[in-house]
């Protein structure tokens, strides 16, 4: 499961709003009345209140570090590994907040309309069953579409998804864990997009069949036995949409105090 809550975001806007607030009523209200009293009293340096030369020096950063995240790209951490082996653990990647169409800020509702989802996109949405967490899985059903779950072989529309074995996932694979020994690394083609997918031996099929509805998309994660998604909770409407995820730009495991910067920069497909 990956997740981030975006509790930081409503701090960000209530932070922005308040200090700004401040800053304008003192520039409309106050600063006048105390530049009044200096001349009077011939101060030739009048100090500003501590709140308000605080709020003056921080709104700029902060209404640009909100447009920023709101706006153009968000960071996020992967703090799991259902999307192994295209994201690991540790992962720090950023996400187009653009690519959908401009949303507003906590509320998440659409103002501009930009692009569309689309068939292979790594996608960061807000978790259907809990919307104060955020998730990233690949976008695998589009509206309409038949997605089925067969002997751990994907099918869209009753087509199967061309898949090629590459091998054993090892430890070459991944510098900071141990992959199990049942895992195995698989090609896939979706759409227009070919990445790669893990299969455990060990594990079931988790086999099933889907009608995606209109207004909503069918996701899953890369690790395919390892992954908490579409055949669990279901679909995830349009409106929880927040991104598409398009580089690495940090990979560091706090837990286990690894990191491989051989994956900063990497984009993600």
């Amino acid at each position: 499961m990956e997740y981030l809550n975006p509790s930081f975001t409503l701090l960000l806007v209530v932070l922005t709003f308040l200090s700004g607030l401040i800053w304008l009523v003192d520039s409309l209200f106050f600063k006048r009345r105390r530049m009044d009293r200096a001349i009077q009293k011939e101060i030739k340096r009048v100090r500003e209140p501590v709140a308000v030369e605080y709020s003056r020096s921080l709104f700029p950063v902060l209404l640009i570090v909100l447009i920023f995240r709101s706006f153009l790209f968000e960071p996020f951490k992967i703090p799991s590994g259902s999307m192994i082996p295209t994201l690991l653990v540790g992962d720090f990647i950023l996400v187009n907040k653009y690519a959908y169409g401009l949303r507003l800020p906590v509320l998440n509702k659409k103002v501009v309309s930009i692009g569309e989802p689309e068939r292979g996109d790594l996608v960061v949405f807000r978790y259907p069953v809990d919307t104060s967490v955020s998730f990233i899985k690949r976008l695998i059903g589009m509206p309409g579409d038949t997605v089925a779950y067969r002997n751990k072989r994907l099918y869209i529309n009753g087509e199967p998804l061309e898949t090629v074995e590459l091998g054993r996932y090892t430890s070459q694979d991944v510098k900071c864990a141990t992959p199990r020994r049942d895992a195995v690394r698989y090609s896939e083609v979706l759409g227009d997009v070919t990445h790669d997918i893990l299969l455990h031996s060990s594990s079931g099929s988790r086999d099933g069949q889907w009608e995606v509805p209109e207004g909503h998309y069918f996701v899953m994660g890369d690790n395919r036995d390892r992954s908490n998604d579409s055949r669990e909770w279901g679909f995830v409407p349009e409106e929880n949409m927040m991104g598409r995820a398009v580089g690495i730009w940090l990979n560091f495991d706090m837990n286990k105090g690894c990191g491989d910067m051989s994956r900063v920069g990497n984009g993600i497909h």
